[in-house]
């Protein structure tokens, strides 16, 4: 087997793929189980000071499945998911002792807090002080949360706010030695400028991207928008395969504009492919969160080994090899056209063959001579 390991920010990840936050790393059994299943990393899930309220309603999933397939239960044909789930329900206090116990159990695992908070300085450095104690590994900042608590200026409504974004990120840079990520929101125009921003706070890495805000469907006998929950719902984070395209774009235009920059891709990874193509598009680690929630914790071992068969199919000996290599082949649509006609003057100045010729002998030599 290939050499999976990776390391990102003085963090060595054994293999390049994390758990995503969210379900998957909501408390210590989860977050055991995918060390356990082996996961790279656990980013667990977004964590507020005590006195945030957040209360979670049920049903608060909605699918989009393809419509040509007449199997209607089970996952196989879910190409779109939505939540409208808010962060932790388990405040600080509930998560330092599984931050300890996670540490304690797997010391090599990679564990990264999810961080969210309202525009107040002290919460923010509380909260990476508190964690930072608890050992673990480095924070991403969520300045994407699309749905919950936009009239504290929290996630996505903070995230679409580059100043916003900066200031943050610097009261926590300052508060830890360890790395800091902001994990970045798709509900804006240019996600560069989110990252810059970030980047001018002292970010080490950006993780890109979170879910877009959406509204999964309409119950076509009740009229009621989905999920419903007494009668009524809001508009929610939309994942998986669907929003995949997107987020390549995204990762890609941040590599692109600072190529630099540390990112750990995150949107629509089911398989290895997936995974693949965000690395090659200038990801060092790709999480994952919708997927191990329909599949299992146990889907990394899939993409562990349809990694490696990439990598030994390609000659790479290490997952740094081609982290970004797709990244040269992207141009302006401008260029294109310029290149597109270089190629075809070329190929009508090219030499013909004897079998080419026609009988018009005479326009034929006014093709292949320079006046």
């Amino acid at each position: 087997m290939a050499d999976l390991s990776i390391t990102v920010n003085g963090m060595r990840f054994p293999n390049p793929f994390v758990i995503g936050s969210g379900p998957p790393g909501t408390n210590y059994r989860t977050i055991a189980k995918s060390f356990s299943c082996g996961w790279g990393g656990v980013v667990a899930k977004t964590v507020a000071l005590d006195d945030t309220p957040v209360v979670n309603v049920a049903p608060r999933y909605g699918k989009w499945r393809m419509k040509s397939w007449e199997q209607k239960k089970g996952n196989a044909n879910v190409m779109g998911f939505q939540n409208i789930e808010l962060i932790s329900d388990r405040g600080l206090s509930d998560w330092i002792p599984d931050f300890k116990r996670a540490k304690d159990d797997f010391p090599e695992g990679i564990l990264i807090a999810s961080l969210m908070e309202s525009y107040e300085k002290d919460r923010w450095v509380e909260l990476v002080q508190r964690c930072d104690e608890a050992g673990v590994d480095g924070f991403e900042l969520n300045f994407s949360c699309p749905h919950g608590h936009p009239e504290s200026n929290m996630g996505a409504a903070m995230g679409q706010n580059p100043p916003m974004v900066e200031e943050v990120v610097r009261w926590c840079v300052e508060a830890t030695d360890k790395p800091v990520w902001a994990k970045m929101t798709p509900n804006v125009t240019d996600i560069t400028e989110q990252a810059r921003a970030a980047v001018a706070g002292g970010a080490h890495g950006g993780s890109a991207i979170n879910t877009i805000l959406a509204v999964i469907g309409v119950n076509l006998e009740t009229f009621r928008p989905m999920p419903t929950v007494e009668g009524h719902s809001t508009p929610g984070g939309y994942s998986y395969y669907a929003v995949k395209p997107i987020a390549l774009r995204m990762v890609a235009e941040m590599m692109l504009d600072n190529p630099q920059l540390t990112v750990s891709g995150i949107g629509g990874v089911g398989d290895a492919d997936d995974a693949i193509e965000f690395l090659l598009l200038g990801a060092k680690t790709v999480q994952v969160c919708t997927g191990a929630m329909l599949q299992g914790h146990r889907m990394v071992s899939n993409l562990i080994d349809g990694l490696d068969a990439f990598m030994d199919k390609h000659g790479f000996d290490s997952v740094e090899d081609f982290v970004g290599k797709s990244l040269p082949y992207f141009t302006t649509h401008h260029h294109l056209v310029d290149m597109q006609v270089a190629a075809k003057a070329e190929k009508a100045g090219q030499k013909k063959r004897d079998l080419e010729w026609s009988e018009n002998i005479s326009e034929e030599t006014d093709k292949l001579t320079t006046n």
